[in-house]
């Protein structure tokens, strides 16, 4: 973009693509030892090299965390949503005209919301993007409306772009180590409502709802709150639990913007695999595949759903410290066993003992579906919600996931 020298942090996805777009620029990146160009023309170099005093932007990936060294030195910091969406001209990546944009952000079922608000406008020319995988700098800049998930390491560093519209799903302690504090990631998750403009819908849960905006707020502290709200029937609505709240905040977005109720396209949805994903063995037992549960606030919503069962429970990985207690005083109220696997196995089996729930210690994935096999029935669920990452065993949830089908197909 003419003379301006543009620096990008982290060679990961966001920023790969903002160069292909724009580029060839200059990636500083941890994980590079030495300087080389990539087939793209873009230079990468280890991030000691860089120097703000030859940069004149940079943009960091979003997983970048503000103690990074790149951060500290920048003196032009702008984030992959500010380059496209803010109303500063003087950056010269702005889109013009900008699409209306739909943030939904939130601890979990960010994801399947954003998805299920694409697909209920896609006959308005909605894409998704953000955090669900898709950049925005991929996205169709004819399309009339973004559905953007948007992560709090994104509004962490984005400063001038707003949404037009604005959905908080429940927020619970999640990336703390990142954020420095559980009032610190908050903070970065309600730091679009400052931006918000009069008459722009928030809906967000009801203890943020004192929160300072000139955004039109809609608080919640349930989907029937908000079904009350915009005149939603419920039981025309197939999803159950935390799907629900999912299923009626996608919903809301269709009602605000072209006041309809679409409950035929809400059902018509299908839902990603791993996530509280049902499967039969041979005999008809079920089992469910929860991998992407990768901490306890997302298990608690799936135990939501079986809660009337007894539950064999696979619990275990990388948790990163977060607070396993709430999980443990919900367990001491179910009918379950649980079965322990990973690096944290050792911490949740003193969990299990100090609440006196029945565990039983099995390492790895296979061990623990073999040990469910032995004891499961019709009646009981068996239930892989591990509130934990996967990665200190597994590639990524998906590969864990995987697995736990694979092994519960090959069941005799």
């Amino acid at each position: 973009m003419g003379n301006l020298r543009i620096s990008l942090f982290g060679y990961g996805i966001t920023t790969r693509a903002i160069a292909e777009k724009f580029g060839p620029f200059t990636f500083y990146d941890d994980n590079v030892n030495k300087p080389f160009t990539d087939k793209f023309g873009n230079k990468l170099r280890p991030s000691s090299e860089f120097d703000p005093r030859y940069s004149d932007l940079e943009i960091p990936s979003p997983g970048i965390a503000p103690g990074n060294p790149l951060i500290k030195k920048a003196k032009h910091l702008t984030s992959e949503y500010d380059l496209f969406l803010s109303d500063s001209s003087a950056l010269r990546f702005t889109l013009s005209p900008k699409p209306f944009t739909v943030w939904i952000t939130g601890t979990n079922g960010k994801t399947t919301t954003t998805q299920m608000t694409e697909h209920l406008l896609r006959d308005k020319g909605a894409v998704a993007g953000g955090n669900i995988g898709t950049p925005l700098a991929k996205l169709d800049e004819n399309a009339p409306l973004w559905i953007l998930e948007t992560s709090s390491f994104t509004m962490h560093y984005t400063e001038k772009a707003k949404p037009d519209i604005f959905i908080m799903l429940p927020v619970t302690p999640d990336h703390l180590s990142w954020h420095g504090s559980y009032e610190a990631y908050v903070e970065d998750k309600l730091k679009p409502l400052r931006l918000m403009r009069e008459g722009e819908a928030v809906i967000l849960p009801r203890e943020f709802a004192n929160r300072e905006t000139a955004g039109f707020v809609i608080p919640y502290d349930n989907a029937g709150d908000l079904a009350e709200y915009f005149g939603f029937d419920l039981s025309k609505i197939k999803f159950k639990g935390a799907f629900l709240l999912d299923a009626v905040l996608a919903m809301a977005v269709g009602k605000i913007l072209y006041d309809r109720s679409d409950y035929d396209g809400i059902n018509s949805f299908k839902m990603d695999p791993h996530r509280q994903e049902e499967l039969f063995d041979k005999h008809g037992r079920l089992w469910v595949n929860d991998t992407k549960a990768t901490n306890p606030d997302a298990t608690l919503s799936a135990l939501q759903n079986y809660k009337e069962k007894q539950i064999h429970l696979i619990l275990g990985g990388d948790d990163k410290g977060v607070n396993l207690q709430p999980l443990f005083e919900e367990l001491q109220r179910l009918n379950v066993a649980v079965y322990t696997i990973g690096a944290n196995q050792s911490r949740l089996d003193r969990l299990a003992k100090r609440f006196n729930i029945p565990c039983i210690p099995s390492k790895i994935l296979a061990a623990a579906i073999d040990k469910i096999d032995k004891v499961h029935t019709h009646q009981s669920i068996a239930l892989l919600s591990p509130a934990a990452a996967s990665l200190d065993q597994f590639p990524s949830y998906a590969a864990r996931g995987n697995e736990f089908k694979e092994r519960v197909k090959k069941l005799s």
